[in-house]
């Protein structure tokens, strides 16, 4: 199969892709650089649904062979139209663990030998089934002179660093791994899902900001300050709910359902009572988005700036407004595209589905850097 699908590609291509293996779809975008800047080839989606025997839009959970088979079908596609297999791969936020941790302030080769013994702490499995990272968190300079102010009454208080502790099983890489060698792919990394959609919708932004990743069948939600992620939280509610409950209150098929969402999503076009079906669907992620705001304002008593909407889920018409009504802060619609060169007439079509594309795009912006 590997070899059948390196003939598929051009032996030598500037371009590469973002692969994005979700629950109810993969997707994939090409790039490639042109004075210096990421230009736009091509992307496309399919839905996995029908492979795990659900209908479009579903979640599944599928085996190995059957994501393999559904990739490969992408990448067949002739409206895609792929032509390198140079890439970078996602992986799901629900793969990993990721921590705050508080350490003393130490050399790096010290806390290089003290973090996995912490981590044990954390992890609930065996270090050595884990591939394990971390970085240490920059303080900002509120915290630098609250320090100064702590270290005059008390010069004897140990100082404490934070550290963002992330871990991956081995197995889920090596899943990955065989899904990449079977479809004759070149990965050159794997990274979890919100480092990606940090890169694709994030700017240079100091001031905190949340990030809601609406999947089909959960909701992530992220609070990132100046580049890290300080909080992280997963609730159970995502697009697919959105789905089951248009199609229970009005007397539809879940495929029906699908379609009216995706056409009419939390708008008033044709039926204003599918905007409040949507709307108290929607409201018990808000409201848990609301909580998380709430507590990372109390402990570290910074505001949030901003919320950015991406994922499947975040496509859905009018649900920036809706979630304006929840929120303090200002919603926007994540854009990916915009961090690249495409024809000007793809402009809205990008603007609407780029919520879905925006950890896709993330990591074909990482591979495109490595080819640099």
């Amino acid at each position: 199969m590997a070899n059948f699908f390196k003939g598929l590609f051009k032996s030598k291509t500037e371009s590469v892709l973002g692969i994005d293996l979700g629950t109810s779809a993969v997707k994939v975008v090409q790039l490639r650089k042109k004075a210096g800047k990421a230009v736009l080839e091509t992307y496309g989606e399919l839905a996995l649904g029908p492979y795990g025997g659900a209908e479009i839009g579903q979640a599944v959970n599928l085996s190995t062979d059957k994501v393999i088979e559904a990739l490969s079908d992408l990448m067949k596609e002739k409206e895609v139209n792929l032509t390198t297999n140079k890439c970078g791969i996602a992986i799901p936020f629900s793969s990993s663990l990721m921590s705050l941790i508080e350490m003393p302030m130490l050399s790096y080769k010290q806390l290089s030998a003290m973090i996995p013994l912490e981590a044990r702490k954390y992890i609930p499995v065996p270090i050595s089934e884990v591939t394990l990272d971390w970085s240490i968190i920059p303080k900002d300079e509120n915290e630098i002179e609250e320090e100064k102010d702590t270290d005059s009454k008390s010069p004897t208080k140990i100082k404490k660093t934070d550290i963002l502790l992330v871990a991956i099983h081995n197995e889920t890489i090596n899943r990955y791994k065989e899904i990449v060698t079977k479809t004759g792919l070149e990965a050159s990394f794997y990274e979890i899902e919100i480092f990606s959609t940090m890169r694709s919708v994030l700017e240079d932004e100091i001031k905190p900001i949340m990030i809601i990743d609406m999947g089909a069948s959960t909701s992530k939600l992220y609070i990132i300050e100046r580049g890290i992620v300080r909080i992280s939280h997963t609730v159970n509610r995502g697009s697919q709910d959105l789905t089951n409950i248009i199609s229970k209150s009005m007397g539809i098929s879940i495929n029906d359902a699908e379609i009216l969402k995706r056409t009419k999503g939390a708008t008033t076009e044709g039926d204003i009572n599918l905007k409040e079906i949507v709307s108290l669907s929607l409201d018990y992620i808000f409201t848990e988005a609301n909580h998380v705001i709430l507590n990372y304002q109390k402990k570290y008593n910074k505001m949030i700036e901003k919320i950015i909407m991406v994922g499947g889920g975040s496509a859905l018409k009018g649900i920036t407004g809706l979630a304006q009504e929840s929120s303090q802060s200002e919603v926007v619609a994540g854009n990916p595209f915009v961090k690249t060169e495409a024809p000007a007439f793809l402009e809205k079509i990008l603007k609407d589905t780029g919520p879905e594309f925006a950890v896709a795009v993330g990591v074909a912006l990482r591979r495109l850097q490595e080819e640099s």
